[in-house]
C-alpha cells in the first residue's frame, strides 16, 4: 500500500488543461505515424508554442559558439572559432572559474544587463543592484508574487491581469493564493488597454479582495499588440492614483516588426513623467533570452529589474532571491550575449547581423502575410499584428456549431483545435486557454515558423504537383458545416518564409 495517502488539495484540484489534452493527442498521432498507421499526412506541424528553434529557426551562430567554448574550454584552442568568440568565452569563464556563483546572478553579467537597459532607454540610469537574474523571466515573476501575495490575511490579495493572457500565469496566481481580477483588452481596437476598463475591473475586485498589483504584458501574448506611449502613461497614472505595484512583462520587446511602431519600456516612460510619479510608482520589469531573435528557450535565462522599491523591501527581496539555487550559468551567458552582441568591426559581426536580420525579415513577412490571409477568410477576423510571435484570430462559428460543441461539454474553439489536429496534423491552441469574452472564440498560432520541410512533406504524401502552384485540401466536419483548408504552396519560397499561405473557411448555417 502506498505510504502517500493524502495529497495537497491544490494538487487534487488541478485539471487536465486544453494544452495537455492537445499535447497528448499530438504525441499519440506522432506515434501512430511512426508505426505507419496514418496515411493522410506524414507529420504533425506544431504551431502551438513560442519556441523558435523548435519551429525550425536556426540558432544564432555567435551565441552557440560562445556557449560551446564555455562548456568545452578546449575549443578556445580551435582556430576555426572567431577571435571575438574566444575572447568572450574566456572572459565569461574567468567570472566563475568553476566556483559557485551568486544566487542573484554573476556580477559581471548584471553589469552588462544594466548597460543594456540604459542604452535601450536612451540613457535612463540602471543599477546592477536592482537586477536579479533567474532561471527564466517566469521564475522572476513567481518570486515577485511571493513578495506581493499575503496568504494569511482575512482579505485575499488581488492581482489585475489582462484577458487574454497565457494560462501558466493564471495558474501561478492560483497556486500563490491570489485573487484574479480580469480586465479585458479591447479587441475591436487592436487589443488596446483602456484605463476605463482597468477602473471597472479594480472597483469590481475591491468588493471581494485587496488589489495590490497590475500585470501588463507588452508586447502582448497572445494578441501581438503593443502599447503606445500615451497608453503606457495612462496606465502609470492609474497605478499611481490607485497605489498599485506594476508588473511589466516585456519579454517580446525585441520582436516589433511594424515600421510605424516602436517599443518603449515602462521604466523609460515612468522616468520621464515628472518626479511626483517617477519617484513613487513601484515597478518590476521582466525580460528573457527565450524570446526575441535569440529564442534560447531551453537555456532558462531571465531577469527582473526593480524600480522605486523601498530599501527595506529591496533587502527582503535580496534575501528571498538568495534562498534558491543560482540560476543556470548557460542561461546567464545567453543573457550576457543578448545584452552585448557583436559590434561593427568584430569578426563575428557580419554573420551575426545577417542572421538577426534574416529572422526579423521572416517575422515581418510572415506577420503581414498571415494577417492578409485571415483578413480574407469568411468566418475569421484578425486584428493588426505589431509584435511578438503569435497571431490570435477570432473564429465566428454558426450558432448550431456552438450548440453542438457545448452538448459535448467542450468549448467550440477547443473542439475546433482537436479536430484540426486529428484530421490535418496542424497543432494550434484554443482561445479558451487564454481567456476571452463570453461568446467569442479564437485560436493562437505561431507565425514565426520555418515550416518548409513540413509542407513539402504534405505535398509528397498527398501526391500534389511539385511545380507551380498546388492546392492541398483538408476537410473536417463540425455538426453540419465543413471547414476547408486550402494551402497554396508557391515555388521558390524563402527558406524562412511561412508557407501555409492560404486558409479558407466555408460555413454552412
Amino acid at each position: 500500500m502506498s505510504f502517500l495517502r493524502e495529497i495537497s488539495p491544490l494538487v487534487k484540484n488541478m485539471f487536465l488543461s486544453e494544452k495537455d489534452v492537445l499535447l497528448r493527442l499530438a504525441a499519440q498521432i506522432e506515434a501512430e505515424i511512426q508505426q505507419g498507421e496514418r496515411k493522410d499526412y506524414i507529420e504533425v506541424l506544431d504551431l502551438s508554442s513560442g519556441d523558435l528553434h523548435r519551429g525550425g529557426i536556426k540558432p544564432i551562430t555567435f551565441v552557440r559558439q560562445v556557449l560551446a567554448a564555455c562548456f568545452y574550454p578546449a575549443l578556445l584552442e580551435d582556430d576555426s572559432l572567431p577571435l571575438d568568440v574566444k575572447e568572450r568565452a574566456d572572459d565569461l569563464l574567468r567570472q566563475c572559474d568553476g566556483e559557485s556563483v551568486d544566487s542573484c546572478g554573476i556580477t559581471k553579467i548584471k553589469h552588462g544587463l544594466s548597460k543594456f537597459i540604459t542604452r535601450r532607454d536612451g540613457g535612463v540610469p540602471s543599477s546592477p543592484d536592482d537586477i536579479f537574474i533567474t532561471s527564466g523571466s517566469q521564475t522572476a515573476l513567481m518570486f515577485m508574487l511571493k513578495l506581493l501575495v499575503q496568504s494569511k490575511v482575512p482579505c485575499q490579495t488581488g492581482v489585475l491581469i489582462p484577458v487574454p493572457t497565457y494560462a501558466s500565469f493564471t495558474l501561478a496566481l492560483e497556486d500563490h493564493g491570489a485573487a484574479i481580477i480580469p480586465y479585458y483588452l479591447c479587441e475591436e481596437q487592436g487589443w488596446t488597454l483602456q484605463v476605463e476598463e482597468l477602473r471597472r475591473a479594480l472597483h469590481a475586485g475591491r468588493r471581494t479582495c485587496n488589489p495590490v498589483a497590475l500585470y501588463i504584458c507588452n508586447p502582448g501574448n497572445p494578441t501581438g499588440h503593443i502599447q503606445s506611449r500615451k497608453s503606457i502613461e495612462e496606465v502609470i497614472r492609474f497605478a499611481a492614483e490607485e497605489r498599485l505595484f506594476l508588473l511589466a512583462d516585456e519579454v517580446y520587446q525585441s520582436c516589433v516588426y511594424r515600421e510605424d511602431t516602436k517599443f518603449e519600456s515602462y521604466k523609460k516612460v515612468l522616468s520621464e513623467m515628472g518626479s511626483t510619479i517617477s519617484s513613487t510608482v513601484e515597478l518590476a520589469s521582466f525580460n528573457s533570452a527565450s524570446k526575441g531573435f535569440m529564442g534560447e528557450c531551453g537555456l532558462r535565462g531571465g531577469y527582473v529589474e526593480l524600480v522605486n522599491l523601498d530599501p527595506a523591501v529591496k533587502e527582503h527581496t535580496r534575501i528571498l532571491f538568495s534562498t534558491r539555487s543560482s540560476p543556470p550559468v548557460g542561461g546567464q551567458i545567453a543573457l550576457d550575449l543578448m545584452a552585448d552582441p557583436p559590434k561593427p568591426g568584430d569578426p563575428s559581426f557580419p554573420t551575426f547581423s545577417e542572421e538577426v536580420q534574416s529572422i526579423k525579415n521572416m517575422m515581418r513577412k510572415n506577420s503581414c502575410r498571415i494577417q492578409e490571409v485571415f483578413g480574407e477568410l469568411p468566418g475569421f477576423s484578425c486584428q493588426p499584428l505589431k509584435a511578438g510571435f503569435f497571431v490570435f484570430p477570432c473564429l465566428h462559428f454558426p450558432p448550431r456549431a456552438i450548440k453542438w460543441a457545448k452538448k459535448r461539454q467542450m468549448e467550440p474553439d477547443m473542439l475546433y483545435c482537436l479536430q484540426l489536429l486529428e484530421e490535418t496534423g496542424l497543432h494550434v491552441r484554443p482561445g479558451c486557454e487564454y481567456g476571452q469574452r463570453n461568446d467569442s472564440h479564437h485560436i493562437r498560432l505561431l507565425h514565426c515558423h520555418c515550416c518548409m520541410s513540413d509542407v513539402n512533406g504534405y505535398l509528397i504524401e498527398n501526391k500534389l504537383n511539385h511545380a507551380g502552384k498546388c492546392e492541398f485540401i483538408m476537410t473536417f466536419y463540425l455538426t453540419d458545416f465543413i471547414v476547408v483548408f486550402s494551402c497554396q504552396i508557391l515555388t521558390k519560397l524563402q527558406p524562412v518564409m511561412l508557407t501555409i499561405v492560404d486558409i479558407q473557411i466555408n460555413c454552412k448555417h
